[in-house]
């Protein structure tokens, strides 16, 4: 009987145990689910701390902030003054495309001292701004001499020959001259010719104010002896830019009837008129009159002088080139002294 009693009361024991875990187990489970007090409480605090510190601060409207007022006045423009107009028309013209500038230069194995006075000439054009094209014309011969200069020069060149024979130097630059005209209209070549010769000077300025010929432009160029007694001026004499007249020839006041002296290097022109006259308003071209290039450009220039603008446009009296005259036992070292003030002086004493 005592060991029945005792597994009895041994059973309920464990029946106690289960039952008391059971329900500390499930108050436990549900216990997790809901928030506690401590949560809550903790919540609201930082609700109501975070609702402080952002709550916006109360406006008081102003009566006067609900009148419309007046639009500022827009600022005045600022005058431009005459300065800054230059500056604008300058940036303008800087836009242009530049014309280009075909520079043809003769040569002869009868001039003194060629080879010298085309690297002189090459060293000029060198520092003109591109476009340009320098045509450059020589006897045919064996001699690689001058193809070989004009390669290390670094400018755009064409290289011309010719096979005739000549006595007359004149003659000779003469038939050069048309050569390249001919080359020139033949190919199309758009731009403004001049006729550089191996002696000449040129004031670098000249450059800039070529590229502004529309048709034909003119210049007056001093001629300067080796002893400097003698400087011969010879072009047009201008009011601005338009032509009124003409410098003589000679020296002793000998006019020349036929025409006005108009020398090949005081000019220049549009190399359009060789293929296009009826845009300049002629009629005829080279092929129409005669194959002489340069006496049809002289012709025209000679017939219309109102087509003529004298360079540069302010004061087209100022001389930008002057030409050295040789003889074949002058040294070129004298020829190189002579400046521009020389020139400048020169004419004040035959003006007097």
């Amino acid at each position: 009987m005592g060991s029945v009693e005792r597994s009895k009361k041994k059973v309920q024991l464990w029946k106690k145990a289960m039952v008391h875990f059971s329900l500390c187990f499930v108050m436990g489970f549900f216990t997790g689910f809901a928030p506690t007090a401590k949560s809550s409480i903790f919540s609201s605090h930082v609700a109501a701390s975070n609702t402080s510190k952002i709550a916006p601060q109360p406006i008081n409207v102003n009566s006067s902030l609900m009148v419309p007022q007046t639009p500022a006045p827009l600022p005045s423009r600022p005058r431009i003054s005459k300065h800054t107009k230059k500056l604008h028309v300058k940036a303008e013209q800087e836009l242009k495309p530049r014309r280009t500038v075909i520079i043809v230069t003769p040569t002869s194995t009868k001039l003194p001292f060629q080879a010298v006075f085309l690297r002189r000439l090459a060293n000029t054009i060198k520092l003109v701004p591109q476009p340009l094209l320098w045509i450059v014309v020589e006897k045919r011969r064996e001699s690689t001499e001058l193809s070989e200069l004009l390669r290390k020069t670094g400018i755009m060149y064409r290289h011309l020959v010719f096979k005739e024979n000549f006595t007359d130097l004149e003659a000779e630059l003469n038939h050069q001259r048309n050569l390249a005209l001919k080359h020139i209209e033949h190919h199309r070549i758009s731009g403004i010719v001049h006729f550089a010769g191996l002696t000449n000077v040129y004031d670098l300025e000249f450059f800039h104010h070529l590229r502004d010929i529309e048709v034909f432009g003119t210049w007056p160029i001093a001629l300067l002896t080796p002893n400097r007694k003698k400087v011969i001026i010879e072009g047009p004499v201008c009011d601005s830019s338009q032509v009124i007249g003409w410098h003589l020839r000679n020296m002793n006041n000998e006019t020349d009837t036929i025409s006005p002296p108009i020398h090949i290097s005081s000019f220049a022109f549009n190399s359009s008129i060789l293929w296009d006259p009826e845009r300049w308003g002629r009629t005829s071209s080279v092929q129409d009159t005669s194959q002489n290039s340069i006496k049809f450009v002289k012709q025209v220039v000679l017939e219309d002088e109102a087509k003529l603008k004298g360079i540069p446009a302010e004061d087209c009296s100022r001389i930008m080139i002057w030409r050295l005259k040789f003889h074949g036992g002058t040294t070129p070292g004298h020829q190189f002294l002579t400046t521009a003030s020389d020139v400048n002086k020169d004419n004040e004493g035959q003006r007097q």
